[in-house]
């Protein structure tokens, strides 16, 4: 049985109870045995409506209630076909929107699924990285800095461990931690001996046994209680709430002037009541809402294939505006696969071949392969990586990964490429003991016991903190030389300069009686072995990515910690200074010491003109996004670590590393990486712009038959004419038109240009000054081509059931052929590609066959009120759709000879 409380239980209690052990972990096995006896350590489903519920808010719209109203008067009025059709079209409004909703929610819960978070445990005596969904009781976890705790623990070692608990407790003040017992009365957010799930590590480290997961934790008792549904509302789809208030305003506006002049005419009250609810039906865009819907939901399932998890729907949007990009290196611009290049040991030079963790490659001396027998100090120093080391490198499928620090994980590859056997040399050379490296020391030093039974110690750390530890060096030939120190700087700084990271090492023997403390290192003595160089290499996507940012008019920002001349290397690869670098003036590269000096009034123009700013800590980042915002910047800004979470959310686009990103840092940004990889971030760009596009491209397509079908209306009532359409005619246009037709833009791929525009200002109104013209040239096109047809056949001795059949088909055929102008806002049909989009050809066959039904269909023409039509009828309406597509058309040539692609967007 699993004790609910464990904090007043010394350590072995803890450990009898949960059948564990501190040293090894659980097996394999018994922890699979107890996932299928607890389940997986995963968070109750939230609450949220029900389908019933959610189905019913469908109908909780300004514009549902004019179409209600209009199908109950109808229905009043003894029209119940009509009136059934209106209720028809509401209800599948209904079923439409519900239908996408729950899509999206589910998508976006699915999508959140994705970035898994991940727990460091012991298992059969080994450290593991897991899920954190497979943690079980009785796993023995290991916590650091930036760690989101990920069940509840008993912490059984602490080293200056501090977790902020506000999550559960609402205690602003990060708890310093304890492993001794607590009093049994100690309430919960007092027992300093315990760490719970969900709350963050905010500095040092800790070891504890997990007692709780899933429902069974503290947060999960609360999360059973209170529950939020995801927000999926979006500036965009606020800005069209607002507009379908003021649109229900001014429709019932018109409506009620329609009724007013047909009566002030003397015409029937109920004919020009059925006018007045024509002109209503006909002015609402029924599809609107479900090809906002379905449009942003295409786009983040396709951020989400390639690498981006949007964790806010605003970040859709945004992204498409985005002007600078402030990205981290390591892991994001590079490989995040630290690489040892060169090693300077007995005097010597060599060079490591090979990239990444993969140990192929050798080490060779002037471009010959090196035999360690013939190479002492090479030796010695390669070993002292391999021993000097808190990380493994494994073997994973067809692929080379590092438990641990890729700083560590690149010197035991440097040591298998020259042919050293890793656990042999463990074997060898057991370790005695440890002093963990430290940012305030910067060195790192184990303790071996050898062959020989005496204590050796190997130090690796930075050269400046190192070389002062050291009396001798190791020769050639293995024999210990006086120290040559300006020969080891000389050498150190060259390598700086090749922007590779430069790492010392040294050994020295410990007498038998001594403690192993950091005084003894420091006292001296040591021998100097060498010296590791190592860097990250650039991500080759990288390079390409930053040029198409740059392209599409986007900056693109490095900042690092790492030191300048490392930063200015990687830059110089990626693109963002350019090979040019040594002639770029130095406000484009900028240290974070030099940030610090800088007055606050000089900061936003400078943080402009950089490229690069090197040795920046996580809080100058917050001040880099904030002077770039003072200067009308979009800002996406990468980040991994917990000091990151304040600039990821002052950022427009806060953007968190999935694979090495801290829980903290992921929970504060508005979009996730699964690969770490800045060429994501770029792809997300892409697509963002690529969302807005469609949506505006829809937007300009359906507007001009609504304004098209209010206007056929009320030229009806001003010439005392009959309906051209009627209302059931007019939601059979507004429904078909927009699923067959209009939704197949949100299909529409991203142009070629996309990347090649500047980014859209975010204060730029949806539909420009060109954009409106054209709607109102379309609708007057609509007006005149479904009026004047209506007309001419009533002329012609037409029945009104099929005059009025010729004015819908106007309506569709002007829509259909309007559908192929808006595939590209600027752009010929042709230029894209007349089958690029195959879901426009679809679209346009099932409209053409619906037609066909509603024209020639006994039953449709019962319903809806229509006729046959004669081959000279449907001659007249191809033709108007044809001259409406060539008008447009010609629109677009003569803007885009004038140039004016600006203002077109």
């Amino acid at each position: 049985m699993i004790p609910q409380d464990t904090h007043h239980l010394p350590v072995h209690e803890v450990l009898l109870l949960l059948e564990t052990d501190l040293s090894r972990g659980l097996s394999k096995d018994e922890a699979a045995e107890r996932l299928k006896r607890f389940g997986p350590n995963v968070l109750p489903m939230m609450r949220r409506h029900g389908p019933v519920v959610q189905f019913l808010l469908q109908f909780h719209h300004p514009l549902v209630y004019i179409l209600l109203a209009a199908g109950a008067i109808t229905a009043w009025l003894g029209e119940v076909v009509d009136a059934s059709v209106i209720f028809g079209v509401v209800v599948i409004n209904a079923i439409v929107g519900f239908i996408q909703e729950y899509r999206a929610e589910r998508a976006l819960q699915a999508l959140m699924t994705m970035i898994k978070t991940e727990a460091t445990v012991l298992r059969d005596g080994r450290k593991l990285r897991i899920s954190s969904t497979e943690l079980v009781p009785g796993d023995v976890v290991f916590l650091e800095s930036g760690d989101k705790v990920p069940a509840d623990l008993r912490l059984v070692s602490v080293r200056e461990l501090s977790i902020d608990e506000s999550a559960l407790t609402g205690e602003s003040v990060a708890v310093s931690k304890v492993d001794h017992i607590l009093p049994p009365e100690t309430l919960m957010a007092d027992r300093l001996n315990m760490a719970y799930s969900g709350t963050l590590v905010i500095r040092g480290r800790g070891i504890g046994i997990v007692v709780a997961t899933g429902a069974a934790t503290e947060l999960g008792r609360i999360h059973q209680l209170v529950g939020q549904a995801p927000d999926i509302s979006t500036p965009l789809t606020k800005k069209l709430a607002q507009f379908s208030k003021l649109l229900t305003v001014v429709i019932l506006g018109l409506a009620a002037v329609t009724f007013g002049i047909g009566l002030w005419r003397g015409q029937p009250a109920v004919e020009v009541f059925m006018a007045a609810v024509a002109l209503a039906v006909g002015a609402i865009p029924e599809g609107l809402p479900a090809a906002v819907t379905i449009t942003l939901a295409i786009g983040v399932h396709r951020m989400a294939q390639r690498h981006a998890i949007i964790r806010k729907l605003p970040a859709v949007e945004t992204l498409g505006s985005t002007t600078v990009i402030c990205s981290d290196k390591t892991g994001t611009l590079t490989e995040n696969q630290m690489t040892v290049q060169a090693v300077f040991a007995g005097g010597q030079c060599y060079r490591v071949e090979g990239v990444g963790y993969d140990p192929k490659g050798q080490v060779t001396l002037n471009g010959v392969p090196v035999d360690l027998h013939e190479a002492p100090a090479l030796h010695a120093c390669l070993v002292a990586g391999i021993l000097c080391n808190e990380s493994q490198l494994v073997r994973r499928e067809h692929t080379w990964d590092v438990v641990g620090d890729p700083t560590e994980g690149a010197l035991l590859v440097a040591a298998r490429k020259a042919g050293l056997d890793l656990d042999r040399m463990h074997r060898d050379a057991p370790r005695v003991d440890v002093i963990p490296f430290e940012s305030q020391y910067q060195y790192m030093a184990t303790f071996h016991r050898s062959v020989s039974g005496e204590v050796v110690c190997y130090v690796k750390g930075a050269l400046e903190k190192m070389l002062p530890f050291c009396t001798q060096e190791l020769g050639p030939d293995g024999t210990e030389l006086p120290l040559n120190r300006d020969r080891i700087v000389q050498t150190a700084e060259a390598l700086t300069n090749e922007g590779l990271r430069v790492l010392a090492f040294a050994r020295g023997h410990v007498p038998s009686e001594a403690a192993l403390t950091r005084e003894l290192v420091e006292k001296g003595g040591l021998t100097f072995l060498g010296l590791q160089a190592m860097i990250d290499p650039p991500r080759p996507e990288a390079i390409a990515a930053v040029r198409a940012c740059h392209t599409a008019g986007i900056a693109v920002k490095m900042i690092t910690g790492d030191h300048l001349n490392t930063a200015r290397a990687i830059a110089e690869k990626i693109g963002i200074l350019g090979h040019e670098a040594t002639d770029v003036p130095a406000a484009r590269l900028l240290t974070g010491a030099e940030l610090a000096t800088l007055p606050s009034h000089e900061l936003p123009a400078a943080a402009d003109e950089a490229a690069v700013f090197a040795r920046v800590s996580p809080e100058q980042k917050l001040s880099i996004v904030e002077a770039l915002q003072a200067r009308r910047h979009i800002v996406a800004m990468t980040g991994d670590g917990v000091n990151d979470a304040p600039a990821l959310k002052q950022a427009d686009i806060g953007v968190a590393m999935g694979r090495s990103g801290t829980e903290v840092a992921k929970e504060a940004a508005d979009m996730v990486l699964t690969d770490d990889n800045f060429a994501s971030i770029e792809a997300a760009v892409e697509e963002g712009r690529g969302v807005f596009d469609n949506l505006t491209k829809f937007i300009v397509w359906t507007i001009p038959t609504n304004m098209g079908e209010g206007l056929v209306i009320l030229a009806a009532i001003m010439t005392g004419a009959m309906l051209p359409i009627l209302p059931v005619q007019i939601l059979w246009i507004n429904m078909t038109t927009a699923i067959a037709l209009g939704l197949m833009l949100a299909f529409e791929p991203k142009e070629p240009d996309l990347m090649q525009r500047p980014p859209r200002d975010p204060q730029q109104p949806l539909l420009t000054g060109t954009l409106i013209f054209r709607t109102v040239m379309v609708s007057a096109l609509l007006l005149a081509g479904a009026f004047g047809l209506f007309v001419w056949a009533l002329e012609r001795g037409a029945s009104l059931a099929e005059a009025r059949t010729i004015a819908v088909n106007v309506f569709v055929m002007v829509e259909l052929f309007y559908l192929f102008n808006c595939r590209s806002l600027e752009r010929s049909m042709f230029q894209l590609g007349l089958f690029s989009n195959p879901w426009v050809t679809w679209g346009v066959s099932i409209m053409i066959g619906l037609q066909l039904l509603f024209t020639y269909s006994p039953f449709m023409q019962r319903l809806f009120h229509s006729a046959a039509v004669s081959g000279e009828e449907w001659g007249a309406i191809m033709a108007i759709g044809l001259i409406s597509y060539a008008i447009v058309g010609f629109e677009k040539w003569l803007r885009r000879r004038w140039g004016s692609r600006r203002s077109m967007r």
